[in-house]
């Protein structure tokens, strides 16, 4: 059976008979039919003749009569003319044609593909190359590799992504435990969590996770569950482990991976009825806050002081801290009811906010101007938000007397920086003024300092344009005075 396959594929079996006697025109469109560019060469490889089948390729090669009597090697690509050679030596009667993957140099740059085999008219004489349009493959194939190396790039940022989430997990030092929701199984524990185990967690990976806890312990961490499966979160719930009985406070949260769905319960140790010895360093830290000369102070949820150092005391004009302390800071920071919300809202969107420009109003009506830099915490399970305020009333400005008794701010952040400080009329002007000098001095640098071509560029007199330089103190007006 192989035989008459491979008898089938090599050659027609009664050609003569089938397909009769065939006129040069006849034979031309036959191997026009068969390819979509068709080269006769002669035994010197020298195009005699050619025919296109694809309009598309004969736009890519750009050639109409060109080619007739230029060499085949000469109008291909320097890396394919080996093969070319090879396809103009002869090969015998009998053996299967040999197709080469040839570029020709395109008309408007880069290569065009052609997959070529030749055919040889008579023994030592001419050669026909049929030649099929690769472009389409071409194309495919870098398709096909511009995907799979996009799938490398995202599987390589996915494996850097797990791998620092890996990391973060096993360096974390709150102790963390990864349940399945659908079999309630331990399936993971990461090194904080092992050590609040114990040898225990071995024992319970893999099982149920309420043999991790005391017997009085279960029903609480399954009401925190089923809470979080219902609505996403849960209160944090006391409970003991089962081996230790140690208590801990637990929390939870529901994520999906891999079509599963999986809680992660945060450990917290509960505080035992002891003072707490806080270490040496950080007792340096809250000296060094307590005796900073910029205020610092501590808001909770609630906006209402906990704790505030000395300096912030004497801005706002207080005695001591146990009169600013359960006070709301909307009191003396900025316009009421506007900065601290500005303010609030984008530290629970962003987590830090930083140069905040307002005002802070003492108790007696004194006001300074003041930088707030400011981030949020958590502590007990409850936001707070950290205040860090800096006096800017007295702060040196740069300039020199040649210069405007006001500087015109140069940038937007330093308009927004005025917001609160002046009414929006005077905003308005001033961001006017910033516009106005701004297109002057582009006129000014775009003509060369000709303040006549400047003045036309901007559509003023040139009157104006000298009024305008004195108002700006641009230029040396002394020189050049308008006709």
């Amino acid at each position: 059976m192989n035989w008459r396959i491979a008898s089938l594929v090599n050659a027609f079996k009664s050609p003569r008979d089938t397909l009769g006697p065939l006129d040069p025109d006849a034979a031309a469109t036959l191997i026009t039919a068969a390819s979509d560019i068709a080269l006769i060469v002669d035994d010197e490889g020298i195009i005699r003749d050619l025919a296109f089948n694809s309009e598309r390729l004969a736009l890519d090669l750009g050639v109409t009569e060109d080619w007739v009597g230029r060499a085949w090697v000469d109008v291909v690509s320097v890396d394919s003319r080996g093969k070319v050679e090879a396809l103009l030596r002869p090969t015998g009667s009998g053996g299967p044609p040999r197709w080469r993957h040839v570029n020709h140099l395109g008309d408007r740059g880069g290569s065009v593909p052609v997959l070529y085999s030749t055919v040889q008219l008579a023994e030592k004489g001419s050669v026909v190359a049929f030649g099929r349009d690769l472009t389409d493959i071409s194309e495919l194939q870098q398709r096909l590799v511009d995907a799979q190396q996009s799938m490398e790039r995202d599987y390589s940022r996915l494996r850097h992504v797990e791998t620092r989430y890996r990391l973060l997990f096993e360096m974390s030092s709150e102790a963390v435990i990864i349940i399945d929701a659908g079999t309630m199984k331990l399936v993971e524990a990461n090194p904080a969590a092992r050590e609040m185990f114990g040898e225990h967690w071995k024992r319970v990976l893999g099982r149920s996770f309420t043999d991790a806890f005391a017997a009085e312990s279960q029903d609480a961490m399954q009401t925190m569950l089923a809470a979080v499966r219902a609505t996403g979160r849960a209160e944090d719930v006391r409970v003991t482990l089962g081996e230790s009985m140690r208590d801990v406070s637990a929390s939870g949260s529901m994520f999906r991976q891999e079509g599963a769905s999986l809680f992660l319960i945060r450990l917290s140790a509960v505080a035992l009825d002891r003072p707490v010895v806080m270490p040496e360093a950080k007792m340096k830290l809250l000296k060094l806050i307590e005796n900073a000369p910029d205020g610092f102070v501590v808001v909770g949820p609630d906006e209402r002081i906990i704790a505030a150092n000395a300096a912030f005391c004497e801005m706002v004009q207080l005695n001591s801290e146990e009169q600013a302390r359960d006070q709301p800071l909307d009191r003396w920071l900025g316009r009421p009811g506007v900065d601290l919300d500005v303010l609030l809202a984008n530290l629970r969107q962003r987590g830090a906010v930083r140069l905040f420009a307002t005002v802070l109003r003492g108790e007696f009506g004194e006001t300074v101007d003041v930088e707030i830099s400011a981030v949020s915490m958590v502590n007990g399970g409850q936001p707070c938000f950290g205040f860090a305020i800096r006096n800017v009333g007295r702060r040196p400005q740069a300039g020199t007397a040649t210069q405007l008794p006001r500087e015109l701010p140069r940038t937007v952040e330093q308009l927004t920086e005025l917001v609160g400080r002046i009414a929006l009329k005077d905003l308005v002007r001033e961001a006017t003024d910033v516009i106005e000098k701004l297109c002057i001095e582009a006129a000014l640098e775009l003509t060369g300092d000709n303040r006549a071509s400047a003045a036309e560029m901007l559509g003023l007199s040139r009157q104006s344009l000298y009024v305008k330089l004195r108002r700006y103190g641009l230029g040396d007006l002394a020189e050049e005075q308008p006709v």
